[in-house]
């Protein structure tokens, strides 16, 4: 939807099942000022300093630039809508029966027949269930007596059972009493949900902290390795595009670019989908997983080494995909380096 809203000049249609209150969900990134004014209206909470945490020690970072913000979904796509220079560009209805022919493709949704001369498909892909991905479930929650501390959020708190890969609590403080938090494993095998409902109570047991209320509970998973596109024929753009970053599951900021260099090249007549990310990132990606997946039991310290390798700005930067040669080698030099050289070999070998 992001795509229809910055086109001009093209006749659009956006196919989408779902209402925007079918599809609400927390998404979170690391925002510069410019972009909490644009979308200002999703906005549900954003903080300038974070935090990582295990046993042993705690990074606190406190940025300048970057504020890690919180949107809400269904007021994102809501404010999207409103955007959409015709109200009949979106149709409620899924695409079925898809026929190409020539350049574009005759289809179905809703029991009307379209032509396209093409087609972008945001669905999301397909992964291998031997895959690396990154699944959690979050409960939004009232609680009884305020949190010390609510200008503060909890990016990694590895302060749980580890047993079966690498595990944290996510904890966004949207008041002193009002909290999203999250279970949230990386590794190839999915948890049955109540085991992360489990990992929830006892990370609030663990710090006293009672429920008055939950307010919500969302469950997701993203893919943290090469993934396949629903429909290979049609371009495909976001998540099936390429857009999440592979070593840490961010995709909102780098769908947004994707999608304001794709209208304009539309405007310019070029409709081609670029990868959002350089082939270079994308095998340091590949390295990081494999590293992280060889040594399941190393996998806090190589966070937490990631964090206190980088500053605040570096740190945003690292996981938005836009770090330097400096900050990549400041992390680089901060993992366990034979680790790091077996994975790098690995991947330069490997077909993927």
């Amino acid at each position: 939807m992001a795509l229809a809203t910055k086109i001009d000049g093209v006749s659009t249609k956006i196919f989408e099942p779902k209402t925007v209150a079918e599809r609400d969900c927390s998404w979170a990134l690391w925002a510069h000022p410019s972009q909490l004014n644009e979308l200002r209206p999703a906005i549900r909470g954003s903080w300038d300093q974070w935090r990582l945490i295990d046993y042993d020690s705690e990074v606190f970072h406190h940025s300048h630039a970057y504020r890690y913000t919180s949107l809400s979904a269904a007021k994102y796509l809501q404010h999207c809508e409103t955007m959409l220079k015709k109200p009949d560009m979106m149709v409620r209805a899924s695409v079925e029966n898809i026929f190409f022919e020539g350049g574009g493709a005759r289809f179905s949704a809703n029991g009307q027949n379209y032509c396209a001369q093409t087609i972008y498909d945001s669905r999301p892909p397909v992964s291998k269930s031997d895959s690396l991905r990154q699944h959690f479930m979050g409960w939004e929650v009232m609680l009884k007596e305020p949190i010390d501390d609510a200008s503060v959020v909890t990016l990694m708190d590895f302060r749980v059972d580890q047993s079966r890969g690498l595990h944290f609590i996510y904890v966004l403080p949207y008041s002193d009493r009002h909290l999203l938090i999250e279970s949230t494993m990386i590794s190839a095998q999915l948890e049955d949900k109540d085991w992360y409902r489990d990992a929830i109570k006892k990370w609030l047991t663990d710090r006293k902290l009672e429920v008055e209320s939950q307010l919500s509970e969302e469950y997701g998973v993203i893919p943290m390795d090469t993934v396949e596109p629903q429909n290979s024929k049609v371009n495909n753009i976001g998540a099936a595009g390429g857009a999440v970053r592979l070593s840490s599951g961010y995709a909102f900021s780098t769908i947004q670019a994707q999608m304001s260099l794709l209208a304009a090249s539309i405007t310019q007549g070029d409709r081609e989908v670029e990868r959002p990310f350089s082939k270079g990132l994308m095998f340091l990606d590949k390295v990081f997983n494999r590293a992280l997946s060889a040594q399941v039991d190393q996998g806090v310290s190589l966070f937490m080494a990631t964090a206190k390798a980088l500053n605040a700005e570096q740190f945003s930067q690292f996981m938005l995909g836009k770090a330097g040669l400096v900050a990549w080698a400041r992390v680089i030099l901060a993992m366990p380096k034979w680790a790091f050289i077996k994975s790098a070999l690995r991947q330069l070998f490997s077909h993927d």
